[in-house]
Order: structure tokens, then C-alpha cells, then sequence
């Protein structure tokens, strides 16, 4: 499993209620309404201690923490890694709760 099948896997797995939604890697977690305040402080408990990175407080922003893709930018800086980011994107969230929902 790659970073970012990981990083989609825990999210859908932990942070997101409804299993229907779909979202793109570019998608915010935030805007979108995917995922509140809260649960970004479990993807910085996450990122810590799966993959033995420091989080510092400053480095909790939404360049770093706001959609899969920034935050496997985020732990490839932070490990020194270069895993890939591509992914294919399943679709946009919030086309998929307005097609849900009619």
C-alpha cells in the first residue's frame, strides 16, 4: 500500500462517518466538511506516531494537514522521502453529497 492509499485508508477508516462520500486527493478536509478541528489532531496523533515524525505545533496548518495530498507532501518532507502522490482521484466530495442527496 503506498502513502497515500494509507493516509485514505485511515481516513475513511477513522475520521469520515459517512462511508458514501467520496474525495479527491486535492480535496480540503476543512471546506469540504470532511473532517472537523478535531479530527485534525488525530491525523497529527496519526502522522506521529505511524510514521515517527515530530509534529510541531507550528507545523499544524492547512499547507500541511488540509487534503491527502499536502499531507503526504508533509511526511515526505519530514521523513525525507519522495513517495509517489499519485493517486486516481475518486471524485470530489461535494459533488458526491449533492448527488447523494437527490
Amino acid at each position: 500500500m503506498n502513502l497515500v492509499e494509507q493516509i485514505r485508508t485511515y481516513i475513511t477508516e477513522n475520521l469520515i462517518f459517512d462511508k458514501s462520500i467520496k474525495f479527491g486527493n486535492d480535496d480540503s478536509f476543512i471546506r469540504e466538511g470532511l473532517i472537523d478541528s478535531m479530527g485534525v489532531m488525530e491525523l497529527v496523533g496519526y502522522v506521529s506516531s505511524q510514521f515517527g515524525i515530530t509534529v510541531e505545533q507550528d507545523d499544524v496548518i492547512p499547507d500541511n494537514f488540509d487534503s491527502v495530498n499536502k499531507l503526504v507532501a508533509f511526511i515526505n518532507r519530514k521523513t525525507g522521502s519522495s513517495q509517489s502522490s499519485t493517486y486516481a482521484n475518486p471524485g470530489r466530495a461535494r459533488a458526491q453529497r449533492q448527488v447523494s442527496s437527490r
